[in-house]
């Protein structure tokens, strides 16, 4: 089979000289800043349309006429190297640090040398913020394949899997499948992508599987998935170990809103458990960090540090029940204990503080409309205190101000209400008010201050010019600092814990995991990290074909997050 950049016009004939689009063929992306303005929303226009019409978009039901394969991925020896990632496709620097430690031909991390994975496995959210072809190319195609971009006459490809995550499904699924499961593209870079649906199922050595679940935002299983994995377990029996991967961690998720766990569940008591076989792992992605829950016989990772923008790991509990328990089901409890998790928890509450730098360099625009909304409403309050008291010009001029006022209470509600958290749906409402109050509350301490200055007095338009820049950039910077102390504090409550780390942007404390299956059936899992990202790239053009296209020019490197974790053939 012809290698991705024979057959892509896209793909340069040559090794690239530089870091130009025209020389990579892709354009490097910088991290999503998702407070900017026009990303908040666009990003909730995408969010409510896909919620309102999941349904109608749903294409898994379509699937059901494509081929239904199943992988094997078993190698020469009778063992097998896989590779786990999840979270990818966000800014380059932080993406291609993952993806070009993922090419090289081995790792030698606390003295263990792996090899690189004869599969890859990625978790969910290949793409940021939405889907797109373009978005694809950029943030995940271009990227991996400068990483791998072929392999050596003679040598095995390694295949390439994907789960699509909810910034997938923001489409309908539409780019996801093109890409994935298509016939125009059979390979990105060295990799090889031999999936036919959203949804696959691949056999390991030693009596291991992985059955890779699409549930869409952990709302249902559709029924061609679950006939499709019902053929496949049909030979399973007590000997069989299962990895389960999913798109979220609903076993941590389902404790502050269990209902999202329902679907995983069902898939595990209809599916797997009649079998007699034993789920001794589950995957997933979606929390952009490390973690691991350690239980009686199994085993449950969160590893989403791809290369999106890093999720705390301080406010994780230390135990969880799973099912959880507010959960209707027969399924048995059990209790699991946080065995792991990176970054470390002191780390974790460190990034948080950071926000107050972080926010106002990774979201410029956030600080411009701010600054515009302050502005507007100290033009309002000149405007009411200009006219003569109780005159119909004041009257009037009364108007933009309550509507600016109702305008900033509405966007603190509303913004308190990004927050995914189920629980404490009043202290969402009450600290959002209490935010939309502290920024009339700057607002008017700000107006007093100018008020107060003579800047105000100059002639036209200087007046208008000082108020504009001057009163203008110093408001906006002020509202930005005042909502990062109200997510600091809001992430206290599990409120806006989300927007505490989507606007740092932080790239640092990347993860994947590296896994490796003895013949006996022993599974061996290496939880890799990164603790900083590379920022500076070297073309290599003198490597050679099967080399990395750019190469870091500061220090990168793979660390043990903590010792190997072993899962004998025997529960």
């Amino acid at each position: 089979m012809a290698n991705e950049s024979e057959n892509d016009a896209s793909t340069p004939p040559h090794r690239p000289r530089d870091m130009t689009p025209a020389q990579l063929g892709f354009t490097p992306a910088k991290p999503v800043a998702w407070l900017s303005p026009v990303q908040l929303a666009g990003t909730g226009l995408r969010v409510a349309l896909a919620s309102i019409q999941g349904s109608y978009l749903d294409k898994r039901e379509l699937q059901g006429s494509f081929p239904d394969e199943v992988d094997r991925e078993i190698g020469p020896d009778g063992d097998a190297w896989i590779d786990f990632v999840a979270d990818l496709g966000d800014g380059f620097d932080a993406t291609y640090s993952v993806a070009y430690l993922l090419a090289q031909p081995q790792l030698t991390v606390g003295g263990h040398v792996l090899p690189r994975g004869r599969a890859l496995v990625l978790g969910g959210d290949e793409v940021y913020p939405t889907p797109s072809t373009e978005r694809y190319e950029d943030r995940l195609i271009g990227p991996y394949r400068a990483a791998l971009p072929s392999v050596p006459a003679g040598e095995e490809t390694p295949r390439m899997y994907a789960l699509p995550g909810n910034h997938d499904w923001y489409d309908g699924l539409t780019a996801f499948l093109r890409l994935f499961t298509g016939t125009r593209r059979t390979e990105i870079g060295g990799w090889h992508l031999p999936q036919n649906r959203s949804y696959f199922a691949v056999e390991l050595p030693g009596g291991w599987w992985l059955l890779a679940v699409d549930d869409q935002a952990s709302t249902y299983i559709d029924d061609p998935q679950l006939e499709y994995f019902k053929r496949v377990v049909a030979g399973f029996g007590p000997d069989t170990k299962v990895i389960v991967a999913s798109a979220s961690p609903t076993w941590v998720q389902g404790v502050d809103h269990a209902i999202v766990y329902e679907s995983l569940d069902y898939f595990l008591r209809t599916v797997i458990e009649p079998t007699g076989a034993t789920v001794r792992l589950m995957l997933s992605g979606d929390w952009h960090h490390y973690a691991r829950y350690s239980g009686p016989d199994r085993e449950l990772i969160t590893c989403g540090g791809g290369g999106a923008y890093l999720y705390p790991t301080h406010q994780l509990p230390e135990t969880i029940q799973v099912p959880p328990a507010p959960l209707q089901t027969t399924s048995p409890r059990e209790t699991y204990t946080l065995a792991s998790r990176f970054p470390g928890k002191r780390l974790s509450q460190a990034y948080a503080a950071s926000i107050f730098a972080r926010l106002p360099k990774h979201n410029p625009s956030f600080i411009a409309m701010l600054g515009a909304v302050h502005t507007a409403i100290l033009l309002a309050v000149g405007g009411v205190i200009s006219s003569d008291f109780g005159s119909p010009l004041q009257k009037f001029a009364l108007v933009p101000l309550f509507v600016l006022v109702a305008a900033v209470m509405a966007g603190a509600y509303a913004f308190a209400h990004l927050s995914d958290s189920e629980l404490g749906r009043t202290r969402r409402q009450v600290l959002g008010s209490l935010h939309g109050v502290a920024q009339l509350g700057l607002a008017a301490l700000l107006t007093w201050a100018w008020w107060e200055l003579p800047l105000h007095d100059w002639p036209w338009p200087w007046s208008l010019i000082a108020t504009l820049v001057v009163y203008g950039v110093v408001s906006g910077f002020a509202g930005t600092e005042l909502v990062a102390v109200y997510l600091l504090f809001g992430a206290r409550f599990g409120v806006n814990l989300n927007e505490l780390f989507s606007a740092q942007g932080i790239i640092d404390s990347k993860s994947f995991l590296r896994m490796h299956i003895d013949a006996d059936g022993t599974l061996t899992i290496y939880p890799l990290g990164i603790r900083r990202a590379a920022r500076k790239w070297q073309p290599n053009p003198a490597g050679d074909p099967h080399s990395s296209w750019l190469v870091p020019a500061d220090r990168l490197h793979a660390h043990l997050i903590g010792e190997p974790i072993v899962l004998s053939p025997k529960a």
